[in-house]
């Protein structure tokens, strides 16, 4: 059964200045408005089922916010329909539904009774609220005096524990610190295990992928993409990437003269489209898989494969093995300042661990076409969880704090890690020893 519906969304917004056109536009037909004012969307629709998590990306000012408001009751649309099913509870803009001059606790009873909870449910979870939370004396406090953080804390606390049936999250989780928001999104896995549906927005595309099963990508208010999330996401980057590298050859273009310019050649040109001969998979690979690949064609990575001390291939690998990843990459057009890397992922979609050749410093030299290179990364299989694993590879051009993409597949290798019951989290680390100090006294 679907919990949200949304058909043929659009909203409009009026640009006009005088009371006459706003007037104009409040009364005008919905399906005869002129073309005048913001389209912040345009004819959105999909469902969502219940239990689902459904995930909303796209650059800032696509309409994700205007759509979540519309499907939240905030907004109402200039046209189309939403259908909700549920008890909603939504975390949207920060302080939304607080009053500033009341304290903490007042606003938990307020923000939860606007939920649907009477004062004794209020009362019964107020305590798991306020320990989730975890502000302390400024729970007594009025709004007005907590930082962004504290809104946050308080307000996700509420959301999540209201027992809602749908949870919108807008991107609220950003101004968190890293241990809230771990334990946010331990709260959205845990909410979603008992049956909520999930409704994501997040600039951390890794957590969207963790998180959830399909995604959409909206583009100036528009569908670019609905599906999978692991495809809607890699075709999003991709994207992003592509009008990076347009955006960074035009400035580069605008600083030259004409007669440079002609001197440039082909090479130049490759930056501007990624070619036909990187976009499907080359051969080489021991280990592939359907991962997603992109970049401006400078490089190809053409090999890759894990291996032991032997130098032989597997895929199997033990707690405490020593593996090595090896990858290897073609040149075609010249790389100033190459760097290789890799990124291990589990089942989730959550990065684990990576690392490439700038952090762990063995600086690669200049490339120019033509050039190949094998790179071996080395490390002891950590007490993993079983499972299997993604590893992900990259080449790219510049620096740890500024790099530009030449070649990225995404899940190119599979790692299965073996074992038993493994440890209750993604490690079990190694215990020197136990020591007991007991002040017992023996009878």
């Amino acid at each position: 059964m679907n919990v949200v519906e949304v058909r043929n969304l659009s909203k409009n917004y009026t640009l006009s200045n005088s009371q006459l056109g706003r007037m104009r536009h409040l009364f005008t037909s919905r399906k005869n408005l002129p073309g005048e004012g913001l389209w912040a969307l345009r004819e959105v629709s999909f469902s969502v089922a219940r239990g689902e998590a459904f995930g909303i990306i796209g650059a800032n000012g696509s309409g994700k916010s205007t759509l979540l408001q519309m499907v939240a009751g905030i907004l109402r649309p200039t046209a189309g329909s939403v259908e909700v099913h549920g008890r909603l509870s939504a975390l949207l803009e920060l302080g939304s539904g607080f009053s500033p001059e009341f304290t903490g606790r007042d606003n938990v009873y307020l923000n939860a009774s606007l939920l649907g909870l009477s004062r004794e449910e209020t009362d019964e979870r107020f305590a798991a609220i306020e320990r989730f939370a975890g502000i302390g004396d400024f729970i007594g406090r009025p709004i007005r005096t907590y930082s962004t953080g504290m809104v946050l804390r308080l307000a996700f606390a509420v959301a999540a524990h209201v027992d809602p049936e749908i949870l919108i999250v807008d991107e609220a989780l950003a101004v968190g610190d890293i241990a809230f928001r771990q334990r946010c999104m331990r709260k959205i896995h845990d909410l979603r295990a008992r049956g909520a549906t999930i409704l994501f927005v997040s600039h951390e595309t890794s957590d969207v992928k963790a998180l959830c099963e399909r995604c959409l990508w909206l583009q100036n208010g528009v569908v670019q993409e609905l599906g999978e999330a692991d495809e809607v996401v890699a075709r999003y980057l991709s994207a992003a990437l592509h009008k990076e590298m347009l955006y960074k050859n035009t400035r580069h273009e605008d600083t030259r003269h004409e007669d440079t310019r002609e001197t440039r050649g082909s090479a130049a040109i490759t930056g501007l489209q990624v070619p036909a001969a990187v976009a499907d998979f080359v051969d080489g690979f021991t280990k592939v898989l359907d991962g997603y690949r992109y970049g401006d064609g400078r490089a190809v990575i053409v090999g890759a494969e894990l291996v032991d001390t032997s130098g032989q291939s597997i895929h199997a690998v033990k707690p405490v093995d020593r593996v090595a990843l090896r990858m290897s990459f073609r040149v075609d057009a010249q790389i100033a300042s190459p760097i290789a890397g890799f990124l291990v992922r589990n089942g989730r979609g959550e990065n684990i661990f990576g690392s490439n050749t700038a952090r762990e410093n063995y600086p690669l030299p200049n490339m120019a076409a033509g050039d190949t290179a094998n790179v071996d990364f080395h490390w002891p299989t950590p007490s993993m969880a079983p499972g299997a694993y993604r590893i992900s590879l990259g080449v790219a051009d510049g620096n740890i704090e500024s790099y530009q993409m030449c070649d990225y597949i995404e899940d190119a290798v599979e790692m299965n890690i073996a074992g038993g019951a493994g440890s209750p989290g993604y490690f079990q680390l190694p215990c020197a020893g136990v020591t007991v100090h007991s002040n017992q006294r023996c009878k």
